[in-house]
């Protein structure tokens, strides 16, 4: 088969110097040219169809209709069938001869055909041999029904008086059911969708119902009355999904209740029935229920370099492994899982060297963080650091709330002061603490509650809460963590400490200072460090103070796409009703959004299966409660909101060096509010 493409001349080719640089364009455009209406809207459509021009090439193929590219030798094999198209598909043997299949035999599986819709020709429809053919132009080029090196771009995916309708149908394996489906950038009307949908369920054997591929379209198909299948109701019915691919060596250990009498080693690999809380790091994680890709324990299972994908029933499926070493390899596709050779665990149990984080203990300053550079993590924490270089950058449409940091310094002083350095030297040296989990988190707690009564600098107090009246105008805030074994290279941290929510009094600002102090000796934090192999006598806690941001919705967005490490400058997006917690601590799956630069498009991955969200009450604590802010579609952003949120995304990558961002953030009176940043740790 000839795979050369046309490349006949397009009215876009001034555009092609846009790709991998579409946020710097955007910004530069609404900056110059949204001082007047028509500035406005000339910006949009040349911004819009340069987007759309440059991303043809990828077409159906970005997750449309396969959730990956199209693999190697997909179109490799001899088709089926000798016709170009079918005008009807009669059975599924016919559809079969004209459908192409990628990752055969795997969850991904999803045999699909192109088809063209001919509105000059009474609606006239082909199923194209998708056997034949990658692309709809090189069907619209063969059969002639359109001229060799005519525009075959915006009179298909832009305009609305087209005339030809293109897309995709496919078999649904998870809801049983045929769909057809656009490119996700198709500004197709809902004319335009009643249309294609009655030709195609008009010459097809089986029912075929629709399914959008972007919140544009979910919006203009949804009072048309006919029957669709979104993203999330696939999602909800998968077996299998990869939140991190990779590879393991480890013993089986499945934790049917997960409570302070279970053991959990460094060298196994777990199998939950549901994700839990916090974890200590581990070789790899199996879990039996669905959750969302940026809660904590799957950004830890990225910074850990550990495989964790959700497998259907996991617990009852590999009930008869548990205890045995095994091999787990898990692609984006498909998982294997089979007993562990003696090479295999020769080679891959070998425990690393000890970590050393880094620390500068000579400063004292309490410093704000309009006063601090990311340079400055050694001293006053990551989070203050990176927060003080946002500040310093001044993201346009972005408030990162003013605060201030307690340095390293003073906490290494505390410990020394009050002795609390030898009473966890005398712990370590306690066989009964080092080696049962139940002994070690009650002695632990203990000494979070020594260090809350320990004696606190009277100099130091006078200065926290001087700098809360003037700087911060004695405003509630949050009391942050920040370690100094936080975003190592092999290691995240994320969520392993404590936060204290919207402290208002002097005497608890204080306590809440000692309270993340103490939180480095959490029973979860301890265990992460002896897992990851850091040192225990070189870690120190730095307190943040920031004004609380009370959000109506909130959330976390990384600066790629989880699942595709191809889809270049995607922001994948959780977010909540209420405060963005319940996303970090993985308390319900969030909406869950997928905006792809390629096709300009929102795509809704899951809704929100939150039952209530998290608000601030009288006394400045985070309470749940019953209200919602989700729409009538049950979705909690809109499409300008993750929009914008993902322009964010991207202008904090930019100021890390382009670094990819773990980022959490909230929505205020219409505001977007930046609370942290840090390093997305992800090996793959």
């Amino acid at each position: 088969m000839n795979k050369k493409k046309s490349r006949g001349k397009s009215p876009f080719r001034s555009c092609h110097w846009y790709r991998g640089t579409w946020f710097e364009i955007l910004t530069r455009t609404f900056d110059r040219t949204f001082a007047s209406p028509e500035g406005r809207l000339a910006s949009v459509l040349l911004l819009l169809l340069c987007v759309l021009a440059n991303s043809l090439a990828y077409g159906q193929m970005s997750r449309k209709p396969s959730p990956s590219h199209e693999p190697p030798g997909a179109m490799d094999k001899k088709p089926d069938s000798k016709k170009n198209s079918l005008l009807d598909v009669t059975s599924q043997e016919e559809f079969d001869s004209i459908a192409r299949v990628y990752h055969q035999n795997t969850p991904y599986a999803l045999p699909h055909a192109m088809f063209v819709i001919d509105r000059r020709a009474k609606d006239k429809i082909y199923f194209v041999n998708s056997q034949r053919f990658r692309f709809h132009k090189d069907f619209l080029l063969a059969t002639y029904l359109v001229p060799r090196g005519a525009d075959v771009f915006k009179p298909i995916y832009i305009d609305q008086d087209r005339r030809f309708m293109v897309g995709t149908v496919a078999w649904q394996k998870p809801v049983g059911k045929f769909t057809w489906e656009l490119w996700e950038g198709d500004l197709a009307t809902a004319e335009h969708i009643k249309l294609a949908n009655a030709a195609i369920n008009k010459h097809f054997f089986a029912p075929v119902a629709y399914k959008p591929n972007s919140i544009r379209q979910e919006d203009v198909s949804e009072s048309l009355g006919i029957e669709r299948v979104l993203q999330n109701d696939l999602n909800k019915n998968q077996e299998y999904l990869a939140l991190n691919p990779g590879k393991a060596v480890g013993r089986i250990h499945i934790i049917d209740k997960l409570d302070d009498t279970v053991e959990i080693g460094d060298n196994e690999i777990v199998v939950l029935k549901e994700l839990p809380q916090n974890l200590p790091p581990v070789r790899g994680i199996i879990v039996a229920k669905p959750s969302s890709p940026l809660s904590h324990i799957n950004i830890l299972a990225k910074g850990w370099n550990v495989p964790n994908v959700y497998i259907k029933d996991a617990d009852k499926l590999f009930r008869e492994f548990n205890t045995f070493v095994y091999k787990l390899d898990a692609t984006l596709n498909e998982y294997k899982l089979e007993r562990a050779s003696l090479d295999d665990i020769k080679k891959d149990f070998a425990a690393p060297g000890e970590q050393v984080p880094p620390v500068n203990l000579a400063v004292r300053k309490i410093a704000g963080l309009r006063e601090m550079r990311k340079k400055d993590s050694i001293i006053y924490g990551a989070k203050a650091a990176n927060l003080g270089e946002m500040l310093n950058a001044r993201v346009a449409g972005v408030v990162v709330p003013d605060g201030f940091s307690v340095p390293f310094y003073w906490y290494d002083a505390f410990m020394k002061s009050n002795g609390f350095n030898d009473l966890i030297a005398d712990y370590q040296d306690n066989l009964e603490f080092v080696h049962n989990p139940r002994v070690r988190r009650q002695k632990l707690e203990e000494f979070r509650n020594v260090i809350q009564k320990g004696k606190f600098d009277p100099a130091l107090r006078r200065a926290i809460i001087q700098k809360w009246r003037v700087q911060l105008g004695s405003r509630p805030v949050f009391v942050r963590s920040s370690s100094n074994s936080e975003d190592l290279p092999n290691f995240s941290g994320a969520g392993l400490y404590s936060s204290v929510a919207n402290v208002r009094e002097e005497e608890k600002l204080i306590e809440a200072v000692k309270k993340v102090w103490g939180s480095l000796w959490r029973f979860e934090a301890y265990d992460a460090r002896v897992r990851n192999y850091i040192s225990q006598k070189d870690v120190y806690m730095s307190a943040l103070v920031q004004v609380g941001i009370d959000m109506t919705k909130g959330g976390v967005m990384i600066t790629k796409d989880p699942f595709d490490v191809e889809n270049r400058d995607a922001v994948y997006i959780s977010a909540v009703c209420g405060h963005n917690s319940k996303v970090v601590d993985n308390s319900g799956l969030p909406e869950q959004i997928l905006f792809n630069p390629k096709s300009n498009s929102v795509i809704v991955m899951t809704l929100s299966q939150q039952e209530s969200s998290l608000a601030f009450d009288e006394n400045g604590d985070l309470k749940e409660t019953s209200d919602k802010c989700a729409n009538a579609q049950k979705r909690v952003l809109t499409d300008l909101q993750a929009r914008a949120l993902a322009k964010t995304a991207i202008d904090i990558r930019r100021i890390f060096g382009k670094r990819e961002q773990d980022i959490e953030w909230g929505i205020m009176n219409g505001r977007i509010y930046i609370v942290q940043a840090r390093p997305y740790i992800d090996k793959q």
